[in-house]
């Protein structure tokens, strides 16, 4: 599902791709481009020029702007020892001053993403150290967690029994997965997925990958497994995206305020050529669900499923969780046939309504 920029960032994100070609004429350029007025466009401008995004140069007519001079930084941190690394010292002392001047929304995303990615690399990785790096440009800002702990999607195969360490990739599509519920609620890594452009994983022999704006999330088995895992961040430095907005996307409601709807990726629950027929599979892809007030399945990719699947799913699973409400998107002609097969079963399991009686 796309997602268009408001115009402001639509208007900042086209100077900051034109301007390297169009130094003295970005400004034409763009009010022509957006049907705007130059006074319009040279607002953007000084808001990327006070940024740090674009310089400067030259008297009214005769001014200039370029790109800011790229960043790039990297500092490994030792997790063994009798002192163990605070990650929000670590934003404040390094992070932070690293980043630069950004908005306050893009700071506050980058900082909920970095503490709850590197206190996952301390709590959880097992490794003795962790390794952050920074590439800012004038357009974005990347970053790379890695540390050399057992592996994320390892760690979590083990903790849950999953047959598989691809199966940890579908728990954590879900959200709320967390292999220390005592002292973790699970929302960290699956809210920081959605805040960044771009977030992906690489741990073991396998690749994560999620891009905002779409709802879908991408596996691929990686052909050289390693043991450490990766974590990579991008956002745009303008991005007009906040947190507030990315929580309420995953709430039922304008009266709620937990984490109490999830997608899940359907495809995610099959490997290679895998038909989605089986109970097993259907079990594997409504595991902790129950957690969710309301589950949004997503069959995109998903040509068709068998009977056995969706029974288990809409009459089985519907059933013995009534409180729940299960709805299916992206959907082919096929599956909606299975579907409705199965919810009739369930009615009918459910028995004639009673007439209420005065």
């Amino acid at each position: 599902m796309s997602r268009v920029k408001p115009r402001g960032e639509q208007i900042r994100s086209f100077i900051l791709n034109h301007v390297q070609q169009n130094p003295s004429a970005i400004s034409k350029l763009a009010a022509e481009h957006f049907g705007v007025t130059r006074q319009a466009v040279n607002t953007h401008l000084s808001r990327l020029v006070s940024e740090g995004a674009l310089t400067e140069t030259g008297a009214t007519k005769g001014k200039r702007y370029e790109l800011a001079p790229m960043t790039e930084w990297t500092e490994t941190f030792q997790l063994g020892g009798a002192t163990v690394p605070a990650e929000d010292m670590i934003w404040r002392t390094k992070i932070a001053p690293v980043l630069g001047p950004l908005p306050d929304n893009v700071q506050r995303i980058w900082s909920f993403g970095f503490t709850e990615m590197f206190n996952n690399a301390v709590d959880h990785s097992e490794g003795s150290a962790v390794t952050v790096h920074i590439v800012k440009t004038a357009v974005s800002t990347e970053m790379l967690i890695a540390d050399n702990g057992v592996g994320i999607f390892r760690k979590i195969q083990r903790a849950l029994s999953l047959e598989d360490e691809r199966h940890a990739i579908l728990e954590l599509s879900k959200g709320k997965l967390t292999t220390d519920p005592t002292r973790h609620s699970g929302e960290g890594i699956f809210f920081t997925s959605r805040a960044f452009d771009a977030f992906d994983i690489l741990s073991g022999g396998v690749y994560f990958s999620h891009e905002f704006g779409r709802d879908e999330d991408w596996l691929t088995e990686v052909p050289e497994p390693t043991n450490a895992t990766g974590i990579f961040l991008r956002l745009s430095n303008h991005s007009s995206r906040s947190l507030p907005q990315v929580y309420e996307q995953y709430t039922d409601g304008p009266d709620d305020y937990g984490f109490s709807k999830t997608v899940v990726p359907v495809r995610l629950a099959q490997y290679g050529n895998d038909q989605l027929i089986s109970r097993s599979q259907a079990k594997r892809v409504m595991a902790r669900v129950e957690l969710f007030s309301r589950v949004i399945l997503n069959f995109e990719d998903v040509p068709s499923i068998g009977q056995a699947f969706a029974d288990e799913v809409f009459r089985v699973f519907a059933l013995a969780h009534p409180g729940i409400r299960v709805d299916a998107i992206n959907t082919t002609p096929e599956i909606d046939r299975m579907i409705a097969r199965a919810r009739q079963g369930a009615e009918e399991d459910r028995g004639p309504k009673q007439p209420n009686s005065d």
